[in-house]
């Protein structure tokens, strides 16, 4: 979840840094230790470190952490002495800060009392220089050319400014068999984004006066199994996922995954469940939240989810390469996705739902989203209030079915998609004029960070 996990504004790109000397202190020596075991991916000295130092999570879980990131090399002590060490690290891999806390305990042979490792603002000036556009585009062209030789990326890249693609570029494979290149028309799974579609097409059905946004659910769901979710969750709690509804996947999820071809059929699945808390007293990312909503849209609308988006969102868009297809079918340029198995890229078929539902899995193209993102700022889809209210913080990072992150001309809001195989991001920063779309077939964060390098170095004035 590109923005949902990796806020913006905490991840800064940066020039290039030497890396800070370790204290010579035994809280030194475990981070030596520690970057050693994590940097190498090296199994052995991963248990090694666990066996002596017994960390709550162990590193020798932390795997998908170092594909992610590449590692890390150590830039600044923050604090140091002779329990404690507290440091700045940035990812080998990319331009993303993060801070260390270490805590040792006085034993004669010490464990980790505490290990605290979370996303910063960079470092005083460390901060990338902000460019020219013209400038920022080229450097992040150089940048993609060198991920895609590196067989890091694979997707596409749009960029607009006030209307206008500044930016429309693809690399890599779309079918590594056939060897059939991406192309900037080519359709990519895009995992959660769907939601956004839902939450539009939802606040259509509030502004026709079809759904009240604090009614609950069971006044259009009258025989919905789990009569506490029916009394109690609204539809603003499914919009700003607070309703405790719960996800999809997991083992019955995966028995089931090919049984699964209706909004009904997963609410015969899952419809039974309690709620996880009280709905409105916490938040919780709900992948069934959003195929509730899902089915809001139908009862409201007379039409199946998919006709009822395709008439009313995509159509007003000019969304013509976006939708939800069954897995079956064979549509004309969708790219196959790759998941990371073992160091080996293999096809992400066998872990697709049968078809895209108002929770996600549809797919679209990088020129489709923008269109998404000009429509809904022009008013097309929804009113210009009704927006504003959508895109503004409702509860934590989230409006109505869009993240909201930032702040002052960096405010935006957006979406992000996020499975084995798929990765997209559609950032939209209004004050700005800013709309940035990255698609990929293979494992997130593939298509996050080409755009935080250039939301790095994009020119700020508006």
């Amino acid at each position: 979840m590109g923005w949902i996990v990796a806020i913006l504004s905490l991840f800064i790109s940066t020039a290039a840094l030497a890396q800070a000397a370790l204290p010579p202190t035994p809280p030194g020596r475990v981070l030596a230790e520690l970057l050693e075991a994590l940097n190498t991916g090296d199994p052995a000295k991963a248990e090694a470190f666990d066996r002596t130092y017994r960390p709550r999570d162990p590193i020798a879980g932390m795997g998908p952490l170092r594909e992610q990131t590449g590692g890390f090399e150590l830039v600044k002590v923050e604090q140091s002495d002779a329990t404690t060490l507290v440091a700045i690290l940035r990812e080998k891999a990319g331009d993303r800060f993060a801070r260390l806390e270490l805590g040792l305990s006085a034993d004669a042979e010490p464990k980790l009392s505490r290990f605290k490792l979370g996303p910063v603002m960079p470092p005083a000036g460390l901060g990338a220089k902000r460019l020219p556009l013209a400038d920022a585009v080229a450097a992040l062209v150089k940048h993609q050319d060198e991920a895609a030789a590196a067989d890091s990326f694979s997707g596409a890249l749009l960029i607009a400014k006030d209307g206008k693609v500044v930016l429309e570029k693809a690399w890599g494979l779309a079918d590594r068999e056939r060897k059939l290149p991406v192309t900037v028309d080519t359709k990519f799974r895009i995992g959660s984004m769907n939601k956004m579609f839902t939450a539009v097409a939802v606040l259509q059905l509030v502004e026709a006066g079809k759904l009240g946004l604090d009614e609950p659910i069971g006044t259009y769901l009258s025989s919905y199994p789990n009569k506490d979710i029916a009394k109690k969750v609204t539809v603003r709690n499914l919009l700003t996922h607070t309703g405790g509804t719960g996800d999809i996947f997991g083992p019955e999820f995966d028995k089931n995954r090919l049984n699964l071809r209706t909004i009904d059929d997963y609410i015969a699945l899952y419809g039974k469940r309690a709620p996880l808390f009280a709905p409105g007293t916490g938040q919780r990312y709900s992948n069934y939240g959003f195929i509730l909503l899902g089915a809001l849209i139908e009862k409201a609308s007379g039409m199946s989810y998919e006709d009822y988006v395709r008439k009313n969102v995509f159509a007003p868009a000019g969304m013509m390469s976006t939708g939800s297809l069954p897995e079956t079918e064979l549509v004309p340029g969708r790219s196959i996705g790759y998941l990371n198995q073992g160091g080996k890229l293999v096809p992400n078929t066998d872990t697709l739902p049968w078809r895209g539902t108002s929770a996600g899995g549809g797919y679209s193209t990088v020129g489709d989203l923008w269109r998404f993102a000009e429509a809904l700022q022009a008013g097309k889809l929804i009113s210009k209030a009704m927006l504003d209210l959508a895109t503004s913080t409702q509860f934590q990072m989230f409006g109505f079915g869009f993240a909201v992150v930032g702040e002052g001309n960096w405010k935006g809001f957006g979406h992000n998609g996020g499975a084995p195989g798929m990765s997209g991001d559609l950032h939209i920063f209004p004050r700005l004029g800013y709309v940035l779309v990255s698609l990929s077939n293979l494992d997130p964060p593939a298509s996050t960070r080409p755009l935080e390098f250039i939301e790095a170095r994009l020119p700020e004035a508006p």
